[in-house]
């Protein structure tokens, strides 16, 4: 009970930060899982199942206030799943280290880009996808996916930054996508396919569960009361630590 409860507090304060800064979940509950005793592959999946229900409580509270664009959502999903599905079947051919001393370098660069761009994110500037834009954007989309299906912190904040420097959406919408997107849909197909590779550990999921309902929930809660600006210095701060915590655990 009390390793339990001891999850559900990890997760929920894990997922909370998650939706409030667009990602960065496994910045606290992957490592902790791992250090509970779980196998790099059996603590991987398990975590990509149970950041499906912060999509889900996201999804709940960002409905209500109609931030989701239709035509980009379609894209993010038909973009965004070969990606998964491509990276959650290669991840045992990737050299673990080197992946995360380069993902850690990235994820960091992401702040300091976001940093250095003080109105980035700050007005929703998005247009109607041509097909140029559209096909950019979905090519963007599907190497972060890769990601996504492969590693197991801060992808979410990559699909943040893309959909607001490259598409032009404010930090509150961006995030709304994110949370839904890759949330339910592209972790929910990394989870699945993890699932059939690997193992699940399941006994330790309705605490996970919950607490990645909740996080899931409050955190969109609060991106949408205190908006873009407010959102943004969270993002950088998230980035940065996710970073530096991957280049960590790589050393």
């Amino acid at each position: 009970m009390a390793a339990q409860f001891g999850l559900f507090i990890i997760s929920l304060i894990a997922n909370t930060f998650s939706a409030f800064s667009g990602g960065g979940a496994g910045l606290l509950q992957f490592p902790a899982l791992i250090f509970l005793g779980l196998p790099f592959a059996i603590a991987l999946a398990t975590h990509k199942v149970a950041s499906v229900a912060l999509g889900v409580g996201a999804a709940f509270r960002h409905y209500k206030e109609r931030n989701l664009h239709l035509q980009l959502s379609v894209l993010m999903v038909v973009s965004g799943v070969p990606g998964v599905l491509l990276g959650a079947w290669g991840i045992l051919a990737v050299p673990e280290q080197a992946a995360q001393i380069a993902l850690g370098l990235l994820t960091i660069g992401l702040g300091i880009y976001s940093v250095c761009k003080p109105k980035l994110g700050t007005e929703n500037l998005f247009q109607q996808l041509t097909l140029k834009r559209a096909m950019a954007a979905g090519c963007g989309l599907f190497i972060i996916g890769i990601l996504n299906g492969s590693l197991t912190s801060g992808t979410g904040l990559f699909v943040t930054l893309w959909l607001v420097s490259y598409l032009k959406l404010d930090y509150q919408r961006a995030v709304a996508h994110t949370l839904v997107w890759v949330g339910v849909i592209w972790n929910g197909t990394g989870a699945g396919l993890l699932g059939v590779l690997g193992q699940v550990h399941w006994s330790w999921l309705p605490a996970l569960l919950a607490g990645s309902l909740l996080g899931g929930y409050f955190g969109a809660h609060l991106s949408i009361k205190k908006g873009s600006q407010v959102i943004k210095r969270a993002f950088e701060t998230v980035t940065i630590l996710v970073g530096l915590a991957l280049l960590v655990k790589a050393f």
